[in-house]
């Protein structure tokens, strides 16, 4: 990169747009310019928009700095949400660290099945393994009535789900520490919901996402043990008629409706991703 100086948001940019792609002509309008945007946007605390409107804003030695050391742990491979400490997920704008995931969009078919299936104004719903708490939150924004409990076997990832909890003035959501149903012995809910680590511990997946919670995508060896774990404990914790409804591998949609049917839940049944991938099931108490 060029020597530390003051600049301006549109050099900054094209500087920014070169260094994550390494092509001297890569357009602001591909995925890796508006990763600049963002980086800079993020940076100089300015709208996106700005940027394009008014590329001759002047920076400062400061803010360049920053940008150039932003832009090298993005082209490193550490996620654009970690380098902002932001994320939207369901039109919420989320805060996320490294103790997290970083939420992804197909998640969000997840959050979409919850409340097709769960129509009623009230309801006592479980989040298992909330992470940022993403999907609780998204589900007490749609459903201000339900009661919502959320839990985490991370200290740290329950703190920043209480964070955006907090923001986001959803007070109707209550979060435990503990390992899957340790947490909720004795209650029962209307609605499970639960996107587990299902990534097998071998896989070189885990070298792409080596900056996200090693605890978060993979629970070692077998890919398919926190996911059973969740299926075999939901008959206990379900209220008759009630719904679990499961994030999982784009691979594991038969092995899950399997485990679904073999543990009594009936009107079993797989949706496909955006990409045309089997990664939510469902079924029933």
């Amino acid at each position: 990169m060029t020597e530390t100086k003051t600049s301006t948001v549109g050099a900054l940019l094209d500087e920014g747009i070169r260094h994550l792609s390494g092509l001297t002509g890569a357009s602001r309008d591909a995925p890796v310019g508006l990763e600049a945007r963002l980086l800079l946007a993020h940076v100089m605390q300015i709208p996106r928009a700005r940027i394009i409107s008014h590329p001759e804003t002047a920076t400062d030695a400061a803010s360049v700095v920053e940008y150039r050391r932003l832009l090298a742990r993005r082209a490193a491979g550490e996620p654009l949400a970690y380098l902002t400490g932001r994320r939207e997920f369901w039109s919420l704008d989320l805060v996320v660290t490294p103790d997290v995931l970083v939420p992804r969009p197909e998640t969000e078919l997840l959050v979409e099945r919850a409340l097709t299936l769960r129509p009623a104004a009230n309801g006592f719903v479980a989040d298992l393994g909330t992470g940022s708490g993403a999907i609780a939150l998204s589900l007490a924004r749609e459903r201000p009535r339900w009661r919502v409990l959320a839990t985490d076997i991370s200290a740290a990832a329950l703190e920043i789900a209480r964070v955006n909890a907090a923001a986001l003035g959803l007070t109707q959501v209550q979060f435990r520490q503990g390992d899957w149903y340790a947490p909720v012995r004795g209650e029962r809910f209307d609605l499970i919901v639960s996107n587990p680590p299902y990534i097998a511990g071998d896989d070189p997946a885990l070298g792409v996402l080596r900056h996200e919670p090693r605890l978060a995508l993979t629970p070692g060896g077998d890919p398919f043990e926190s996911l059973l774990t969740v299926v075999r404990g939901a008959v206990q914790h379900l209220k008759p008629q009630g719904w679990l409804v499961l994030e999982h591998g784009a691979t594991q949609g038969a092995q899950v409706c399997e485990a679904l049917v073999l543990a009594g839940f009936r009107h079993v049944r797989s949706h496909p991703d955006l990409a045309g991938h089997e990664r939510t099931t469902e079924g029933q108490r």
